[in-house]
């Protein structure tokens, strides 16, 4: 199987599969939360100014992330760094860039950022699970040969296709966040902690499939933050914030 990551041509320009689908989830992220910052009451002129600076931040960070855990490549290859649309962003540094970048902005106009990353996070990781299908047409991120039924025939082997693993588990996480939205009995950064530390134990798994982890010594750097994340979601939510937080369930939290 050999995708095209061409999509269509405008003149001289390619609009590549990859790109593609990053603005598509982007979008549908924006749709999706716009009408819950609504029934929030949230200034929706102030929201759409903090989505403005954190998208971006969220692009670099992603792809910063990828550069700086590929150093050896990118430093005899500079220019290539800027090629996003060749693939390489890293979805951890996205995490990371996005919500710094948001946690500034809404220091910035007042408003509740916890309560925000509760509202996003949905968009967040339905967004990764289309995202994911730009590594399909890129041809990357796929995992070790197998013959299991499901294979994927890819760089000249059957392979295990961890992208399309992501994009289920993302897609599941994506569902257990709605059906969260819907109780009452949830704190301010309920949602949220589930979805990283979902999402986080989730790649810890599928990345021990993959053939192009980003290392840090002998270690899968996305193995060593999803532990991280995972361990430190567990202690925040069942040891520090029991003993913290109010007892009125969807407290104001900035």
């Amino acid at each position: 199987m050999n995708p095209n990551p061409i999509a269509f041509k405008i003149g001289p320009i390619s609009i590549r599969w990859y790109g593609l689908l990053i603005a598509s989830s982007i979008l549908i992220g924006i749709f999706l939360t716009t009408r819950e910052v609504e029934k929030e009451g949230i200034d929706l002129d102030q929201f759409f100014n903090v989505l403005l600076l954190a998208i971006p931040g969220g692009l670099i960070g992603a792809r910063l992330f990828y550069v700086i855990f590929r150093w050896d490549y990118y430093s005899a290859n500079p220019m290539e760094a800027i090629m996003i649309w060749k693939g390489g962003l890293a979805i951890h540094g996205a995490i990371i860039g996005g919500l710094a970048v948001g946690y500034a902005m809404t220091r910035h106009y007042g408003l509740p950022f916890i309560k925000l990353t509760d509202i996003v996070a949905p968009s967040f990781i339905l967004g990764q699970a289309i995202g994911r299908w730009g590594n399909f047409f890129n041809q990357e991120a796929y995992g070790y040969p197998t013959d299991l039924p499901w294979a994927m025939y890819i760089a000249g082997a059957y392979r295990h296709p961890t992208f399309l693993y992501e994009s289920l588990w993302n897609l599941l996480i994506f569902f257990l966040l709605l059906h969260l939205r819907r109780r009452r009995d949830l704190h301010t950064g309920d949602i949220f902690l589930t979805y990283i530390g979902g999402y986080s134990l989730g790649r810890f798994f599928i990345e021990g499939f993959r053939t192009d982890s980003l290392m840090f010594g002998p270690y899968r750097t996305a193995q060593l933050v999803s532990a991280i994340t995972v361990i430190a979601v567990f202690l925040y939510r069942f040891w520090w914030q029991p003993r913290h937080r109010q007892d009125n369930p969807k407290e104001e939290n900035n």
